[in-house]
Formats: C-alpha cells, sequence, structure tokens
C-alpha cells in the first residue's frame, strides 16, 4: 500500500502543558485509522497539528511524501486534506446547498459557483440531504448538522478525511447509518482518520487504530490487538470483559 501520511515524532506544547509528545505513525492510502484515548489525549490536538491549526514544537508532519509540517490550514484543504470538527460549525446563514458549495470551491479543485452548485447535488444525495437543499443550516438538528459537515468536506474533494467525533450525540440508529456513510467514503478511496469514544463502532469500522494517553502514543495496530492490550483496558478501556465485547458484531 502507498503511504498517505506519515507522523515523524511530533511534539506539541502549550505553555508547561505537553499535549503531544514524539507520536509517530504512518497511514496508508484506502484506510480507516481510528485514533481513541481519553479526553485530554491529544487527539484534536494531533488533528489540528496535521491540518495546519498549530504547528509543532518538534517532528514533521508528511502527506503525500511532502514536509508540510507548519502549513496554513488553507493550503492543506488545497492539498487535499479536509476535516468535520467536534463541535460542529456549519455556516448558519446559508442554506445546507451553499455551504456544501463552500466546500467545493475552497477545497482541492478549487472550482467556481457553477460547479460548486453540482459537487454540492452530488454530495447532498450521497449523505443524504438532498430534501434540505434550500433548508438554513441554523435549522438543522445534530444529526443532519454532522452530515453536513461531513458533506462540506467531501465537497472538497480530498485524499484524506479528518472526523472528530461525527457519532457523538446521536442515537443509535443515526449512529448505525453514520458508520455506513464512512464504510461508503472508504470505498470511494478517501483515506479517514476518525476520533471516536463510541468504542464498538469504531472498533467495528477502523482497518487500523492509535491510542493516546497524556498525549503520548501509548499503542498501535488492529481493533484486535488494541483491544487486547494490557495498557489501553488499564487507561482507556477500563475492562477486559468489555474490551470483548466491543469486538462484537456492531448491530
Amino acid at each position: 500500500m502507498t503511504t498517505l501520511l506519515q507522523i515523524q515524532g511530533v511534539t506539541k506544547r502549550f505553555g508547561g502543558l505537553q499535549a503531544l509528545t514524539d507520536v509517530t505513525f504512518n497511514l496508508s492510502e484506502g484506510q480507516i485509522m481510528g485514533l481513541i484515548g481519553p479526553n485530554g489525549a491529544g487527539k484534536t490536538t494531533l488533528f489540528n497539528c496535521i491540518n495546519g491549526v498549530y504547528t509543532p514544537e518538534e517532528g514533521k508532519i508528511l502527506f503525500q511524501g511532502e514536509n508540510v509540517t507548519g502549513s496554513k490550514t488553507y493550503n492543506m484543504a488545497r492539498r487535499g486534506l479536509a476535516r468535520t470538527h467536534q463541535i460542529v460549525q456549519p455556516l448558519n446563514e446559508l442554506t445546507v446547498q451553499e455551504n456544501i458549495m463552500a466546500g467545493a470551491c475552497f477545497g482541492r479543485e478549487n472550482h467556481n459557483l457553477h460547479n460548486a452548485a453540482e459537487i454540492a447535488n452530488e454530495v447532498m444525495d450521497f449523505v443524504g440531504l438532498d430534501t434540505r437543499t434550500d433548508q438554513l443550516a441554523a435549522s438543522l438538528n445534530v444529526a443532519q448538522k454532522k452530515r453536513l459537515e461531513m458533506a462540506r468536506a467531501l465537497a472538497a474533494r480530498p485524499y484524506l478525511l479528518l472526523l472528530d467525533e461525527v457519532l457523538a450525540g446521536l442515537n443509535p440508529s443515526e449512529i448505525g447509518e453514520m458508520v455506513e456513510t464512512v464504510k461508503k467514503i472508504r470505498d470511494r478511496g478517501i483515506t479517514i482518520i476518525m476520533i471516536e469514544h463510541v468504542m464498538k463502532a469504531v472498533m467495528n469500522v477502523s482497518d487500523h487504530m492509535l491510542v493516546l494517553d497524556y498525549g503520548q502514543q501509548i499503542a498501535e495496530g488492529t481493533p484486535t490487538e488494541i483491544a487486547n492490550n494490557p495498557q489501553v483496558i488499564e487507561a482507556y478501556l477500563g475492562d477486559p470483559e468489555l474490551a470483548k465485547k466491543l469486538m462484537g458484531d456492531d448491530e
């Protein structure tokens, strides 16, 4: 497999707080990586380093073989990286279609408004928002706003999609639908890193997993390896029997 993203010894500090320490991993094209760990472990900070919100004090970030450490967020979007946010950030005064058009206009392919509208229509259909075209983003419910953020990111035509807790706040049926959408995105050839606390879902959808705790990388491997890792169970999962259940059928 071709390596899409390389994180080499990334360290990030905020004053005296060590948010990330020497995080290192490779991500191959077409994979879903689950990024897990307790609250405050540094997961979103890692996303912010990857997409250019923060510049790490140490280490390198290579995307498609090029050193992009410290690149601006808009440059990363043009390179083919898109993300969603833990707290959804729709453009509230714009319609659903207009929100998604923004992703197409400022993403990898730099589309004009006419082409962006066509892409938005296609993406709305893909994520199940095709009946909400002219509805203001502010009027959507939580599940719809999560899908809107995902749609706006997809309209940017990314090679790599960072999903920050897209399942948070959803009911069980909505979680199941969103997981199926994530799988369909991967089937389109888009590589995904997925921060998630809904453990059964993320373990069943991920090809590979990385675990952070207090900014340190404590484990990496397949979902089965992670569920059986004593350090992960102690730091995050808490109970070996729970870990076994998490590896069961996602139904």
